[in-house]
């Protein structure tokens, strides 16, 4: 009797293709229609696409945001001095670069983000968080929001792409190719812990092959990849934090939870970085947090 499983290869096609037209009815107008958003619930949304064809993407508003102020962001002073002044070229309706933040894994490139939407969401400033996967959405997320009066800055978080994904094509048309641009109260701000957001491999710096299923033109292709940072027009690096600069971070975020900085809080910080591989603001916070529930804790006992 013949199987009647597909092959997993077949198989694998008809879902991909499934889900291509499932995106597409979600994406219909008649289906857009059926969301609507109140902006006055939030200042910040996150991008929800709902699995179904009856359910269309839509915006999630985030009631209680992570905020974060400026003044506690330590050592990358430069950094925010030139996204605060772009940020407030936006609010004003001059013109304006989209951002993106690379470097080393907590120094505060999303913290950074957040800090604009805490000093500006009163002046119309808001959010909306959108996930990679979820980028060949951006025309429909500019299309709902462009006749607002409020500013909007679409966040992509942590954004890289493997070999094989091509949602940063959606997101390169959206920065600079298409014919009907963003709004005018749109911007993007994405960070990333790489400078080029595609991956790259050393094949592609390779002449092509010889055989039959080498590439014309690879130089195209190689070009295409390094790109896509070169289309945001504000583009800061985020570095490592020295010994010294991470201690300054330390002090600052024990002194929020109410203690003072002292030579045993010192140790322990250094010994704490050194058990995390890393000095960076996160290390930083994670440790004053740490320090303070086991500090109060202590007292609570002695009580």
């Amino acid at each position: 009797m013949t199987n009647p499983l597909l092959p997993p290869e077949q198989a694998e096609r008809l879902l991909d293709s499934l889900d291509r037209i499932a995106s597409a009815l979600e994406a219909s107008p008649s289906a857009q229609h059926q969301q609507t958003t109140d902006f006055s619930q939030a200042f910040a949304y996150r991008w929800q696409r709902s699995h179904g064809i009856h359910h269309a993407p839509h915006l999630i508003p985030v009631t209680a945001p992570q905020l974060i102020a400026f003044n506690q962001l330590c050592n990358i002073e430069l950094q925010i001095e030139r996204l605060y002044q772009n940020t407030l070229q936006f609010l004003h309706g001059y013109p304006a670069n989209n951002a993106l933040m690379t470097g080393a894994r907590g120094t505060g490139k999303s913290s950074l983000v957040r800090a604009c939407l805490h000093e500006f969401h009163q002046q119309g400033l808001r959010l909306i968080e959108v996930e990679k996967q979820h980028l060949d959405d951006l025309p429909l997320i500019i299309e709902l929001v462009c006749q607002r009066s409020e500013r909007f800055i679409v966040f992509c978080d942590d954004l890289s792409f493997e070999d094989g994904e091509h949602h940063y094509k959606a997101l390169k048309t959206v920065l600079d190719g298409s014919v009907a641009g963003a709004a005018a109260n749109v911007l993007i701000y994405a960070t990333s812990n790489r400078r080029h957001l595609v991956t790259e491999k050393m094949v592609d710096n390779l002449e092509h092959r010889k055989d039959h299923q080498g590439e014309i033109h690879p130089s195209d292709s190689l070009e295409e990849k390094i790109s896509l940072s070169d289309r945001f027009g504000l583009r800061l690096h985020f570095y490592s934090f020295s010994q010294d600069e991470y201690l300054i971070a330390v002090s600052q975020w024990v002194k929020s939870f109410g203690f003072a900085m002292n030579d045993s809080v010192r140790d322990e910080a250094l010994h704490w970085a050194t058990e995390h591989g890393s000095r960076s603001g996160r290390i930083a916070l994670q440790f004053a947090r740490d320090y303070a529930g086991r500090t109060l804790l202590k007292n609570e006992k002695l009580l």
